[in-house]
């Protein structure tokens, strides 16, 4: 049983890694993954979600037996690595430079509507 509580040891650190990047509230992982949405990569996602299904069948000792451990600790590395390497200031700069630019797109293209409704009106 020892490998269980591997697999709900991984599932804790993952539920912690995604609280700290993505500030999503700690429920099971699954519902976890879903409130990332698209923010976390599809391949993640799917590796994430191996994690998942490895726990629901871990409870059952007929079933854990059909668990590949080998591919869930690779699935682990990976995921664990790529929240790691999340800078969630950049994320936050990002964001913030990306909606200044649509905010001042969408005032270049009014002002620009608004100087041709002047000439078409015969004001310029």
């Amino acid at each position: 049983m020892a490998k269980v509580q591997d697999i709900d040891a991984k599932v804790a650190t993952v539920q912690d890694l995604l609280t700290e990047k993505f500030g999503v509230k700690k429920r099971p992982l699954g519902k976890m993954l879903h409130r990332t949405g698209r923010r976390l990569p599809r391949g993640m996602h799917k590796k994430a979600q191996q994690l998942v299904d490895a726990q629901k069948l871990a409870g059952h000792p007929k079933l854990a037996m059909r668990l590949n451990h080998d591919s869930l600790n690779k699935a682990y590395d990976a995921l664990t690595a790529h929240l790691q390497a999340i800078d969630v200031a950049e994320r936050r700069k990002a964001r913030l430079l990306s909606l200044a630019g649509t905010l001042a797109f969408n005032l270049l293209v009014v002002g620009a509507a608004f100087v041709f409704w002047l000439w078409w009106a015969g004001y310029v």
